[in-house]
């Protein structure tokens, strides 16, 4: 009988104890879970503010290449005086010139000369009225490529259509001055005597 008080007695005694440590193992895991949890949360902050960070970083470098962007492609539409005063300008505009003036000397002179027929010189003023339609056109192409904002082409870009334009035009000259020549050559060809031969090549200033 007093074995068994004396076991209930240590019993008692033991029992708050091992409450006791129970207790402050539950504490001390809840200490690290709650650790464990502000670090994470302290993580995560750290990654949204890198991501928000970076994310205006991004849009900011965004829109500083589009407006850098923008500038450039504005650039283009605006033509610079190294376009403005290069000299093909002033070749294609000088020989537009010439063009229109043997144009209108020479076909007035076949509307003189008696070997050329109605259909004939018809003929002869479509080949005119083409040309000349072909010469004003790269007059209007050479217009727009001086004028600021029609269309986004770098300086290159545009002296190289310039230098298009140029061979264009200098190749309807010669052959505008080819055909001249050949129409000449056939006049002279269907006069009937050496009266009427010199007659034809005074009428054009073959004479001297």
């Amino acid at each position: 009988m007093r074995s068994v008080l004396w076991l209930i007695i240590l019993t008692s005694s033991f029992a708050p104890a091992r409450a006791q440590s129970f207790e402050a193992r539950q504490l001390l895991l809840d200490w690290q879970k709650l650790t464990q949890e502000k670090q994470i949360l302290s993580d995560l902050y750290k990654g949204y503010q890198i991501l928000s960070k970076g994310y205006t970083t991004i849009s900011d470098l965004s829109h500083g290449s589009f407006d850098l962007h923008k500038a450039f492609l504005d650039g283009l539409l605006a033509v610079s005086p190294a376009v403005r005063t290069y000299h093909r300008v002033a070749d294609i505009i000088r020989l537009q010139e010439n063009i229109v003036s043997q144009y209108h000397s020479a076909w007035s002179l076949f509307r003189q000369d008696p070997h050329f027929s109605a259909g004939e010189l018809e003929l002869i003023g479509n080949v005119y009225a083409g040309l000349f339609d072909r010469t004003a056109k790269n007059l209007t192409d050479l217009a727009n490529v001086l004028t600021d904002g029609l269309f986004r082409a770098s300086d290159g870009e545009r002296l190289d259509h310039i230098d298009d334009l140029y061979r264009d035009m200098a190749g309807s000259q010669a052959f505008l001055t080819s055909f001249n020549q050949q129409a000449t050559l056939v006049s002279l060809q269907r006069s009937v005597d050496l009266r009427d031969y010199q007659s034809v090549r005074q009428l054009y200033g073959l004479n001297g």
